[in-house]
């Protein structure tokens, strides 16, 4: 057997120097394994005791594939980087490198980051984002962050019911149209983030259990199945080729990991990162940013930041009044909640969660602001609704508004998702293209996730719920511009904060922060350069007296209550 000593193409197909190409595969159930070329031969294949399977051909670039196993089923490659039409289909050997026009950008510091998280499918493609890069730029944001890509049943998907990781989904563009819009984003200045997902499969087109069952766990189950085991040195190879693929062969600039807290080897998620540092270009700004539980440790261990779920639930419940689902952890005294946010990054570090019905997080006080990403919506919190409404239609413009200003200003990092800059008030519903069977299943799961709520207590109110597998779900989700004003508002927020915040954020620490009012906070930090940041915000319809802090106001929002102000003092 090879050798395999190129960490990013331990599974499927690549090119040796020779010209020809290694098909490699994991299958320890299987004792025999082919590769079937699409023209017609059958390419048996080596095993050995460790159960990989490896052959070579000569094949040329767009050849077609599939391995066949020992009772005749033919599978993709687990880690196909181009499939010919979806994840039942036959894989493609694609080896050819891509002519950069761009190859010398670096990227950007974390610190200068504004990001636009945005769903490719509802954004017309890789192509139609290319196209949208311009405003973007224009908007101020430094940063895309795109929703999973990786090849998923159907033409329509949020991207977490992907199954073939290594694949970006044809629905959206070839993987050199993907690399086009990379490129064309860094001759911009703009950096380029992937959600990945790596703590679950879908539930279509997931082939491992029929030759590698041991690449997941039969004593762990989480919402989706069976754990993925990451104690098998192969399952972490596996991801870790995947992570160094986005960063090396596409060149993304950091990557978004989803739900890292499902992932049982959390000592998975260190290795990964130290390969990470030890792999790429040190030259280049890469970064990596974790969904989890509040893990202060893990941000520590690998110089990461983390969404701020905590931020948004408890501006969400000081900006809609809403109270149910994991709101309720944040509706006792929500100011003092958003107080220790603004002071110390999460609300909960280790304090019991009803919602979770255990701890919630670590310590975070110690952590600069910037390790937090704080949104006031994102996919999860508008489509995790029943009916995917916006906070464009839950609250009052002039208190939405107030908070925008508190994200743009504040020295934790803003994230931005697709339709807000303009006030969309279309919603982003859950939205998937499964058939028979598991579309029913699908359908009705989805209501019956919200029979727990009084709202929807009566069936007849769930069967409301849109049907995740209709067309005009999907169809329903694309934002549509609603207000140059709320733009305006965005444009000239982000263009103060790279003025006077981003030049003095590396080296922040809080000054502390405190209620002053129901939906009111007083927040001060000193910034690197040693000036004082203080930021006031108040959420509510009645004014709330403070004592104006010194030096210079950068910005207001209302010429009454609600409203924020910020200002800036400079040391002397």
């Amino acid at each position: 057997m090879t050798n395999v000593s190129d960490p990013i193409r331990v599974f499927g197909a690549k090119r040796l120097d020779d010209g020809a190409v290694r098909f490699r595969l994991w299958a320890p159930a299987q004792e025999t394994v082919s590769v079937a070329i699409e023209s017609g031969d059958l390419l048996p294949m080596r095993r050995d005791a460790g159960g990989w399977f490896e052959a070579t051909a000569r094949v040329p670039d767009g050849t077609r594939y599939r391995y066949r196993l020992a009772d005749g089923m033919m599978v993709p490659d687990p880690a196909s980087v181009e499939q010919a039409d979806d994840v039942h289909d036959a894989s493609v050997v694609r080896t050819q490198p891509f002519a950069w026009r761009h190859p010398d950008w670096h990227g950007r510091p974390w610190t200068e980051t504004v990001l636009y998280e945005v769903h490719p499918g509802s954004a017309g493609g890789f192509r139609g984002i290319r196209n949208d890069l311009p405003r973007l730029k224009d908007l101020g944001i430094t940063a895309i962050e795109l929703m999973p890509v990786n090849d998923f049943p159907g033409k329509c998907n949020w991207g977490y019911d992907g199954v073939l990781p290594y694949a970006p989904d044809s629905t959206y563009g070839s993987p050199d149209e993907l690399k086009e819009l990379v490129d064309a984003a860094h001759g911009l200045g703009l950096m380029m983030f992937l959600d990945v997902v790596y703590n679950h499969f879908g539930p279509d087109g997931n082939y491992l259990h029929a030759y590698a069952p041991q690449f997941f766990r039969d004593d762990v189950m989480t919402p989706w199945g069976p754990a993925i085991d990451f104690r098998r040195p192969e399952v972490r190879d596996y991801f870790i080729g995947n992570v160094l693929m986005w960063l090396t062969e596409y060149r993304f600039d950091g990557l978004r990991f989803d739900a890292v807290h499902a992932i049982q080897e959390q000592d998975w998620v260190v290795e990964m990162a130290a390969i990470v540092r030890a792999t790429v270009n040190p030259e280049r700004y890469v970064h990596l940013v974790l969904e989890h539980h509040n893990a202060g440790s893990l941000l520590r261990k690998i110089a990461a930041a983390q969404w701020n779920d905590d931020g948004h639930n408890v501006l969400h419940v000081l900006l809609t009044d809403e109270d149910g689902g994991y709101y309720a952890d944040y509706a006792a005294d929500p100011a003092a909640r958003l107080a220790r946010v603004l002071a110390e990054g999460w609300a909960y570090q280790g304090e019991r969660s009803a919602y979770l019905k255990a701890p919630r997080g670590e310590p975070s006080a110690d952590l600069p602001p910037y390790a937090h990403v704080l949104f006031l919506q994102n996919h999860d919190q508008i489509g995790n609704r029943a009916f995917g409404e916006r906070l464009t239609t839950l609250t009052a413009p002039a208190a939405l508004e107030a908070a925008i200003a508190l994200q743009m200003l504040c020295p934790q990092i803003p994230l931005l998702f697709m339709g807000e800059e303009t006030a969309s008030a279309t919603p982003f519903l859950f939205f998937t293209d499964h058939h028979a069977e598991l579309a029913d299943a699908v359908r009705e799961g989805r209501r019956q996730e919200f029979a727990g709520f009084a709202a929807f207590a009566d069936p007849d109110k769930r069967e409301r719920i849109p049907d995740p597998n209709a067309a005009e779900t999907f169809a329903a989700s694309v934002p549509r511009p609603a207000s140059p004003v709320r733009f305006a508002l965005y444009r000239a927020l982000i263009a103060l904060r790279m003025k006077e915040i981003v030049p003095r954020l590396a080296g922040t620490t809080s000054l502390g922060a405190e209620p002053i009012g129901p939906k009111a906070v007083l927040a001060r930090w000193r910034l690197g350069d040693g000036a004082c940041l203080t930021i006031v915000v108040n959420l509510d319809a009645d004014a709330v007296a403070f004592a104006t802090p010194a030096g210079r106001v950068l910005f207001t929002t209302g010429d009454t209550a609600p409203m924020t102000a910020a200002y800036l003092e400079i040391a002397a």
